[in-house]
């Protein structure tokens, strides 16, 4: 990680995202985590932002291990994706007096997140709903009602994460002017049945998935 680290603050990269290491688990002890991450810290050039995502790696990194990395100067977040608003809303109150700051990592749970402590989010559903995404953030920060977006944002959310995944966001990036591309194996693009699925559902937020549906 440090070397490529090194590699994307040469390239201009402003933060090092750095997710939770999940193979071993079994070894994948409080104190492992905190040399592993420390380590990372210490020779990185540019800050790192920790990555908890439950979902993808089995693993949550604990607590108290998070708070005990935000006290390292090179150590500015966490990207929490989980969507366990208790967690996030204890660890913002345990580092709130550190420079360390939380971001949703789903347009799911905005709301929720913020309200205990987040200050921003980082969501794939952004990719192609990027001003839905914005616009809900600015809502929030301005106290403003931000309900009916955030209901708004739950069902294509899903759909382009835990239901349909990297080849749905794929797909619907390729049918609102971006590039998804294929899918690198072992996942597998969208069947026809899928994809009709997943056009349904962003129809109802306004996104025609239609010519690519068959």
């Amino acid at each position: 990680s440090s070397g490529i680290n090194a590699e994307y603050g040469q390239a201009g990269g402003d933060f090092a995202l750095i997710y939770t290491p999940c193979f071993y688990r079994g070894s994948m002890s409080a104190s492992a985590y905190l040399n592993h991450f420390t380590e990372i810290a210490d020779s990185s050039p540019i800050p790192v932002i920790l990555y908890n995502v439950p979902a993808n790696t089995g693993i949550d990194l604990p607590v108290e291990t998070v708070v005990t990395l935000a006290n390292h100067d090179n150590i500015v977040g966490i990207k929490e994706s989980g969507g366990n608003v208790v967690r996030i809303g204890t660890i913002a109150y345990k580092t709130k007096d550190l420079d360390f700051q939380i971001v949703a990592g789903s347009a799911s749970f905005m709301v929720p997140s913020y309200s205990v402590g987040a200050v921003g989010t980082v969501a794939a559903l952004a990719n192609v709903m990027g001003d839905e995404v914005c616009h809900l953030h600015d809502l929030i920060s301005a106290n403003k009602d931000c309900l009916e977006l955030q209901h708004k944002l739950i069902a294509p959310n899903t759909a382009v994460t835990a239901t349909f995944g990297v080849a749905g966001l794929k797909f619907v990036c390729d049918n609102v002017g971006l590039y998804g591309g294929p899918c690198r194996s072992p996942i597998q693009p969208l069947d026809s049945t899928q994809k009709k699925k997943l056009s349904a559902v962003m129809a109802n937020v306004g996104i025609d998935c239609s010519k690519s549906s068959d």
